[in-house]
């Protein structure tokens, strides 16, 4: 098995971005399975373009890419994707995209193809906060979740996707006051945690535990 996993690069204000800092930490291996790390810019469609070329070179048979999601304290996979771009900054490249339709051909969202529950449930096995999202947001998360969903409901049938969203690392939230944060050590031992149960669940349907949100 082959597991694709990339990670952005800083934006906005930010001098580093956890995503891609965990990313280059991963192990070479994982329970059997080959780790490919791939940094994506944080750029609409160069994302998803970098993302395709990826898969054509490696031919892996899961895609999960890594997002921050500052504010958030749990490590969170996301459940769906949407079909829109509404971008409250601009991406690295000045592009603000704004109620703008990512694929006219595609559909209106797409559901994770991993198994965020057994995944949520490996990295609270292993002590880390960890829940199940159901927003990835309007910006260049969500835009290169869907991207990759379109890519394997579109050209590479039978390989999965998902995307998980994880907290800012405690040196960015010097200057932001009550904002949590996780450790990068900790970040790359609950994606590994998250890796695992992908490799453990392969073929297999995903938990049925309680996941849901009343708001």
């Amino acid at each position: 098995m082959k597991i694709l996993v990339t990670g952005f690069d800083p934006f906005g204000n930010d001098a580093i971005n956890p995503a891609i800092e965990a990313v280059k930490r991963l192990p070479d291996t994982v329970k059997g399975a080959e780790i490919v790390k791939l940094e994506i810019p944080t750029v609409f469609y160069k994302s998803a373009q970098r993302v395709k070329e990826a898969v054509l070179e490696y031919d892996p048979d899961y895609i999960l890419n890594i997002g921050q999601a500052g504010g958030r304290f749990a490590l969170t996979p996301e459940r769906v994707a949407i079909n829109i771009d509404d971008a409250r900054i601009p991406d690295n490249e000045k592009q603000q995209p704004i109620d703008e339709v990512i694929h006219s051909d595609g559909a209106p969202a797409y559901f994770t193809q991993l198994p965020i529950k057994a995944m949520v449930k490996a990295m609270k096995a292993a002590g880390l906060p960890a829940e199940v999202s159901n927003t990835a947001g309007t910006f260049v998360c969500n835009h290169i979740m869907y991207q990759s969903l379109y890519l394997t409901h579109t050209e590479f049938p039978g390989k999965r996707a998902g995307f998980m969203h994880i907290p800012f690392l405690p040196e960015q939230v010097l200057g932001r006051p009550n904002t949590p944060s996780m450790a990068l050590d900790d970040i790359v031992k609950g994606i590994v945690a998250a890796l695992e149960a992908i490799v453990a669940f392969d073929g297999k349907d995903d938990l049925k535990t309680i996941e849901g949100k009343t708001e």
